[in-house]
């Protein structure tokens, strides 16, 4: 189940909502976890029972690691028991057929047999999450939970348990027990909710048709043809990703949690080290507070903030998935990085406003090509294409094929950008506003609804991770 389903939109969620707010507060947790059980296990329930034991690994390891504060040998003992089996679940079902493949390559390997483990959806997020809590708990920086039902609300939390964003127990562990639900934070989320929709349904997924529509030309869409085709899929992926986390932080709302951002306007960034503050900001903060800080950070000389650096991005890169390009994504980032930490970084200061946005999205828009092609060959084939086109500047298809999308392409850089944002918080306080605001919400839904049904399925891009 996902959330711009019909059957999610007009079934589930009006029916968990109406329960939800009948019952008293004192079930309402237990009642979440059922119904977080039912949306996980929608689609395959045997990984109920793999995030299930997460839950119950951590949240024993959890307890003992507070018991034991003051013997640090026991409570390390129990913190690395966690991310060990936490790491665990994660290796084999993320990257054992990877692992496999790998070594099936060697000759005297070669009769491994092939192995096709399911990736269970939303592992790398909730593990992730389950891994924040045992660390915290272990720094004092958090309590540990007493209630299991309440440390399983935390960690399969519908809303954020698919694609984020990565919620850490500590910033909602007062909500998780002392949450207030109002009408005024409940309309909130909705209008959040409802933008995402909008973002995911109108805007990603026609992003999404326009780049399977460019992409299988080749070199006959010409260089223009193939930027427009990659930049087509840098805006998929961003609208994508953005509406699930708006949706999430809608949903959150609508039953008294606040989550954190997770996008900030990423495009508009004017530097990869910007752009990396503003793109998935749960998870390079969660790289950072959890391997580069403990790591050394920027308090070593520069050759270890290198290898921290390194660090880092090989396992942001193999995180998103289980191949080559994304270790290579990843190290791409790394070396751009660096390279602005310690060689350019101060003279990119100095150049004008719009030549450092080129700059950034440029090396943005290529990297997304790493990031995509899976297979060697497809990668370095596409990557001459933004370079050397067979086939002039844009082909005749790809020219028809842009020139229908250009009203979207327009749309999708103006909502890239805080403008309409901005003359929205302008215009708020207006009653005229305020009332055009329930109109637009319900025009959106309207709008949504209707090209759902046309559509063919769509899943967010980022429940592969």
């Amino acid at each position: 189940m996902y959330f711009s389903s019909l059957i999610f939109l007009f079934l589930y969620l009006p029916a968990v909502l109406a329960c939800y707010y009948v019952i008293p507060f004192r079930f309402r947790n237990i009642f979440l976890l059922l119904v977080n059980l039912i949306f996980y296990g929608w689609g395959e329930p045997v990984f109920v029972i793999i995030m299930a034991l997460s839950v119950t690994v951590n949240y024993i390891c959890g307890y003992f690691i507070e018991k034991y504060r003051n013997n640090t040998r026991t409570a390390k003992t129990f913190l690395i028991l966690s991310v060990v089996i936490s790491l665990g679940f994660l290796g084999v079902f993320k990257y054992t057929n990877f692992i496999t493949d790998i070594l099936r390559r060697i000759p005297f390997l070669s009769m491994l047999p092939k192995t096709n483990i399911a990736l269970p959806i939303g592992i790398s997020f909730y593990t992730f999450q389950a891994m924040s809590y045992t660390i915290d708990v272990y720094r004092g920086d958090t309590k540990a939970q007493k209630s299991i039902i309440n440390f399983g609300t935390y960690v399969s939390f519908f809303p954020q348990l698919i694609a984020g964003p990565i919620v850490r127990y500590r910033d909602i562990a007062v909500q998780l027990v002392e949450r207030r639900e109002n009408l005024t934070q409940f309309a909130s989320g909705i209008r959040r909710f409802t933008v995402g929709l909008c973002k995911k349904v109108l805007i990603a997924n026609q992003m999404g048709v326009l780049w399977d529509a460019l992409r299988p030309m080749g070199a006959e869409a010409g260089v223009l043809g193939s930027w427009v085709g990659i930049i087509a899929y840098a805006f998929q992926i961003y609208f994508d990703f953005s509406a699930y986390s708006d949706m999430a932080i809608g949903l959150g709302r609508m039953f008294g949690f606040e989550f954190i951002e997770n996008f900030n306007y990423p495009y508009i960034s004017k530097s990869i080290t910007e752009f990396w503050r503003r793109w998935h900001i749960s998870l390079s903060t969660w790289f950072r507070d959890y391997v580069y800080i403990p790591l050394g950070g920027n308090r070593r000389g520069v050759p270890r903030q290198i290898f921290n650096l390194f660090v880092v991005w090989a396992l942001t890169g193999i995180w998103h998935g289980a191949n080559v390009n994304f270790l290579l994504w990843g190290l791409y980032f790394f070396v751009l990085l660096a390279a602005e930490k310690f060689i350019y970084g101060k003279y990119l200061q100095k150049l004008p406003k719009a030549v450092r946005l080129v700059y950034a999205m440029f090396f943005v828009t290529v990297g997304w090509v790493l990031f995509y092609f899976e297979d060697f060959g497809e990668l370095t084939a596409f990557a001459a294409q933004l370079f050397t086109g067979a086939n002039g500047v844009i082909g005749h298809d790809a020219l028809s094929v842009t020139l229908s999308f250009l009203p979207l392409l327009a749309a999708a850089a103006v909502g890239s950008t805080p403008l309409l944002r901005n003359i929205g918080k302008r215009l708020e306080g207006s009653a005229i506003y305020r009332s055009a605001e329930i109109a637009m919400c319900v025009c959106a839904l309207l709008l949504c609804t209707a090209a759902l049904v046309s559509q063919s399925y769509n899943p967010f891009l980022y429940f592969r991770f």
